[in-house]
């Protein structure tokens, strides 16, 4: 597993240990792509990472520029293999921040920040409903801006998801084994 661009890229990231399942390097160039053609740059963007593992996702976010990184990770150890792969950024334009709880804790609390991009890569087994009451929260907290994205991996096989109002669904990519699926708030909720 690799940093895959901007300052850092190319350096190895360190795995954890046991049955985390990272986001491929395949999906985590895709979601990127497709940020970056959302936003044309990380710069201005708070990114908020739920279920982060090895904090991959997040890392990639804030070597390529992200002003303000969360990594959710509930797993202690795991949350020390993120925060050690947060330090290997080079020179990082933003601010990271690894916090360990789980993702239901984490949005059930109001914040005094909100996100333009939410990504979970929850464990497969993780029951769509958990996802649907994470994002009533992300809604009922202001944890996502007005034009904000959240992305969502899920195992492409199983890969059937319904958004709970005001979200809508704006488009699925499929990476071999796991899909994501983005979304964000409907038009009607839009100013």
């Amino acid at each position: 597993m690799r940093i895959i661009a901007g300052s850092s890229k190319g350096k190895t990231l360190l795995s954890p240990t046991g049955k985390t399942r990272p986001t491929s390097d395949r999906a985590r160039e895709g979601l990127f792509s497709s940020l970056d053609s959302e936003f044309g740059s990380m710069s201005e963007v708070n990114f908020l990472d739920l279920f982060s593992g090895s904090g991959a996702v997040g890392v990639e976010a804030l070597s390529r520029g992200a002003a303000n990184v969360y990594s959710i990770e509930d797993h202690a150890p795991t949350a020390g293999v993120a925060s050690k792969n947060f330090e290997l950024v080079n020179k990082p334009a933003g601010k990271f921040s690894v916090v360990t709880t789980t993702a239901e804790r984490f949005v059930a609390t109001p914040h005094q920040i909100s996100f333009d991009i939410i990504f979970m890569d929850p464990p497969y087994d993780v029951a769509n409903e958990v996802i649907e009451k994470i994002l009533v929260e992300i809604n009922s907290n202001n944890l996502l801006k007005r034009n904000g994205i959240i992305a969502i991996e899920r195992e492409t096989k199983k890969a059937q998801f319904i958004w709970p109002q005001p979200f809508i669904e704006e488009k699925v990519r499929s990476y071999g084994q796991g899909s994501i699926f983005y979304g964000g708030y409907s038009a009607s909720v839009l100013p």
